[in-house]
């Protein structure tokens, strides 16, 4: 898809890439920031888009932040529209089911069209072909290594 990709794994204790969740729109800009800077430096075009893999296989209904979804991707429809290519949900537990239904309340329908929550085997294949194997995790069923965004080095800007 040649867009920059970036997977996200929820911890049962609230912390992803050992930042909290719940900072909302502080975790989003955090999480853009490292993704777009250390994806597209030297093949800047202007208009880099993103794939995110939101991992919920940690989380608990205890630790859900609804409102930081919310915020999230309110953040990211109005200061990034058209960055995010696709967003795909993988391991999400039952009771999260309720809680995306009242989250998808408030994102826009062409934001909701980018997001697919894989919950089968078709739809894990899809997922692997559209973000290649050489890019995707091998927890996923692609080729590439894990690292958390915390250890993602971006590169220095020149000039």
């Amino acid at each position: 898809m040649g867009a920059a990709e970036q997977v996200e794994q929820v911890s049962s204790d609230g912390t992803c890439g050992g930042q909290q969740v719940n900072g909302g729109v502080e975790f989003v800009v955090y999480l853009l920031d490292k993704t777009i800077a250390s994806a597209v430096k030297g093949r800047e075009i202007g208009n880099e888009k993103l794939i995110g893999v939101l991992d919920f296989q940690n989380i608990t209904y205890r630790n859900v932040d609804a409102r930081g979804l919310i915020t999230g991707f309110q953040f990211l429809q109005a200061y990034f529209p058209e960055r995010l290519a696709k967003c795909y949900i993988v391991h999400m537990p039952r009771f999260f089911v309720s809680v995306w239904r009242m989250v998808s309340r408030f994102i826009e329908k062409s934001t909701l069209e980018k997001i697919v929550i894989v919950t089968n085997d078709d739809e894990k294949k899809i997922f692997i072909e559209e973000i290649g194997e050489e890019a995707l995790p091998v927890e996923y069923g692609g080729k590439a290594i894990l690292r958390a965004i915390q250890d993602v080095q971006v590169p220095t800007l020149e000039g």
